[in-house]
């Protein structure tokens, strides 16, 4: 966070919040979605026993149907956003997620339950595109990234706690069904402090039409700014990878690994690698900027990558280096995600609402195709994991070289990431 006080980051734009109010808030919003993905995991065995799903890779249909709805409802949340403000949006989302949470509790065939996490992907869309928006409302440049990482630091420390959170819910209920209770709860109770405490941050003056030619306008000067549909596209590669290690999580840990219950324990401390990230990126990101820690962490992610594909191809890959490698791969990728945001975002403040919704939209729906391709063609080892995370990282990394082509090594006399 360089030497900014944190009292200089306050903007009248969230007020009557204060700065740690509003990191928090954001990242209680953001929250949404990872625990409804990664509370799930220790339930999925008991989901297929209850609806009688013969084949196990079907049960990632849970999370991939959630992301789903996450990718697609994003298209939509950010023109709104931009026409109605930010605030009525983002609650009505957060409604649609309380609604899909009580479908859920009482659904009684598996094609319902899945109609259900859809709808909470739906939901949680107007959460993510929101956050991001009210972000660069308030916030520019090395700011934003370091308001990002700072919320990201408490987003990303969901998925550390969620799985053994699940599965201390399954003990006490017995049932899966709970674990649909503690999201609703949680949603409404994340609701009710929006509704009590976030204003709204787009001002009237700087609403925008949502005519058919003012929409595709805003998609235009989205898809076609090179930066910012360059790092979709990479921030989707990546994803990609991510997606498809929580898609395998249960079964590559208990059907690999043997570890049973334990399970959790091991996601979450390889998941804790992600929080440091967030944690040390807030830290150095106003020294050195949002495109040397983002390209440093890529490379890493490539390396990692290289290193787990060699030793799975040659039979050396036990549990205690899959720990390590993985863990490496959630730090690097904590290092990015905000990162690539920000860098993404930043030339498009006129449209923030847009720019997020269609960013969101691109990146997920990337990340779902990679990681449902890679997740389906599990066959009880990790080759084809290893595989498909070295592709789309090489894939990530030539198109950041593209992206940034003239750019790397030339000077500039006021960087501003």
């Amino acid at each position: 966070m360089s030497d900014v006080n944190a009292d200089d980051w306050v903007s009248s734009g969230h007020r009557p919040m204060g700065f740690p109010e509003f990191v928090i808030v954001i990242a209680s919003i953001m929250a949404l979605n990872p625990l409804a993905m990664d509370m799930m995991l220790p339930a999925l065995p008991n989901i297929g026993a209850a609806f009688k799903i013969p084949v196990a890779n079907h049960l990632q249909l849970v999370l991939s149907t959630f992301l789903i709805g996450f990718g697609a409802g994003q298209f939509i949340m950010g023109p709104l956003s931009d026409r109605f403000g930010r605030r009525p949006v983002l609650l009505g989302g957060m409604t649609v997620y309380a609604v899909a949470s009580v479908l859920a509790i009482a659904a009684p065939s598996f094609e319902t339950l899945l109609l259900a996490r859809a709808l909470q992907g739906f939901g949680t869309s107007a959460t993510r595109v929101i956050a991001t928006s009210i972000v660069r409302d308030c916030y520019v440049g090395r700011r934003m990234a370091s308001v990002m990482s700072l919320a990201m630091m408490i987003f990303i420390a969901v998925p550390v706690v969620a799985p053994s959170f699940g599965q201390a819910v399954l003990l006490v209920t017995t049932q899966w069904r709970g674990i649909f209770v503690v999201l609703m709860l949680y949603g409404l109770l994340a609701l009710a402090w929006s509704v009590l405490r976030l204003p709204e941050t787009l001002p009237e003056s700087e609403r925008r039409s949502l005519a058919p030619r003012d929409v595709l306008s805003g998609y235009w000067q989205t898809v076609t700014h090179r930066q910012t549909i360059g790092y979709a596209l990479a921030a989707g590669a990546v994803m990609g990878a991510l997606f498809a290690y929580v898609f395998l999580a249960q079964q590559v840990f208990v059907g690999i690994y043997h570890l049973g219950h334990y399970f959790p324990l091991a996601f979450a401390a390889i998941a804790a690698g992600t929080a440091v990230a967030g944690f040390l990126n807030a830290r150095f990101v106003g020294t050195l900027g949002m495109r040397v820690i983002s390209h440093g962490a890529l490379t890493l992610y490539a390396v990692v990558a290289g290193v787990m594909l060699l030793t799975e191809s040659l039979g050396m890959l036990p549990l205690p280096l899959f720990m390590v490698l993985s863990a490496l791969m959630m730090f690097s990728f904590g290092m990015m995600v905000a990162n690539f945001t920000a860098l993404a975002m930043e030339p498009l403040g006129h449209i923030a609402g847009t720019a997020s919704s269609l960013y969101g939209s691109i990146t997920t729906l990337i990340g779902i195709v990679v990681g449902m391709a890679i997740g389906q063609s599990f066959d009880g080892t990790l080759l084809p994991f290893s595989v498909g995370f070295f592709a789309s990282t090489l894939a990530a990394l030539a198109i950041v070289l593209v992206v940034e082509k003239g750019r790397l090594f030339k000077p500039h006399h006021r960087p501003i990431a």
